[in-house]
């Protein structure tokens, strides 16, 4: 009769060499998903850019820079204009919708509760460095 831990020695072998195969599929997986055209982010000096207008100015200081200079946020960085050109798309009307009534993680009023509809157009404006459609 066959002494029962060389038949275990191999198996256990067997199933290391299998778990390292896979653990190394999913290692190199796992980079080539890291390897992705990641846009690079707009330039420093585009996200602390503030509008011409003093009023629009403050407006973006104390409401919008919170989250749209910040990439954590998930809101389209200011002067990023590859972020913002899906929203853009949609129409001035979807914007100021979305601007007005909160999207997403935009809060409603975007935290500017005084703000009218043409000043909310305005800093969308800038943010995107595009004009609206």
């Amino acid at each position: 009769m066959p002494a029962p831990t060389a038949s275990l020695r191999f198996s256990s072998v067997t199933v290391l060499y299998r778990l390292t195969r896979v653990a190394l599929c999913l290692a190199l997986g796992g980079l080539l998903v890291a390897c992705g055209d990641q846009p690079a982010p707009p330039s420093a000096a585009a996200v602390h850019q503030l509008p011409d207008d003093s009023a629009l100015a403050r407006i973006y200081d104390s409401s919008c820079k919170l989250c749209h200079t910040n990439p954590a946020s998930g809101a389209p960085l200011t002067g990023d204009v590859q972020a913002w050109r899906p929203r853009i798309v949609q129409g001035a009307d979807t914007l100021l919708d979305h601007s007005i009534n909160g999207y997403n993680g935009m809060p409603p009023m975007g935290l500017c509760m005084q703000c009218s509809e043409e000043q909310f157009l305005a800093l969308i404006r800038f943010m995107s460095a595009q004009d609206l459609q």
